[in-house]
């Protein structure tokens, strides 16, 4: 029986122990027992299956990280690329009803506080005591 097929039978856990084992011993041989755990899909997932060349793939090539992959169905695209415009445009418009409400507490307060230091008697001068 191979070594990879017995160190297969305690799973993950035995795999992870022995690279950082190799990392402690020798630091190339935990890289070189990271590498083909990776390689061999040993973890359950195997080089290049996940990442940039998977997701291009399963847009068909089109669209970006930023951008959605279409669905296939151009009703649908359509449909969703409208919803999404109109969803930003709403958060657009909330985000400015907050900020004239923010202004408007502001000024609110603001317009209270100086009514109050308006209202408010006029303090003595500063009057130092005689001395006798």
């Amino acid at each position: 029986m191979p070594l990879a097929a017995r160190i297969d039978e305690y799973g993950k856990p035995a795999w992870i122990a022995l690279m950082i084992l190799g990392f402690i011993i020798f630091w190339p041989l935990g890289l070189a027992l990271l590498a083909f755990i990776i390689w061999s899909g040993r973890m359950g997932w195997k080089s290049g299956s996940c990442g940039w060349r998977d997701g291009h793939a399963r847009m068909g090539g089109r669209g970006t990280w930023w951008t959605p992959p279409t669905s296939g169905n151009r009703a649908f695209d359509e449909y969703r690329e409208e919803t999404l415009k109109r969803l930003e445009q709403e958060q657009s418009e909330f985000k400015d009803f907050l900020d004239r409400l923010r202004f408007a507490k502001d000024k609110t307060e603001f317009d209270q506080f100086m009514a109050e230091r308006r209202n408010r008697p006029a303090e003595p001068k500063d009057v130092t005591p005689q001395q006798n």
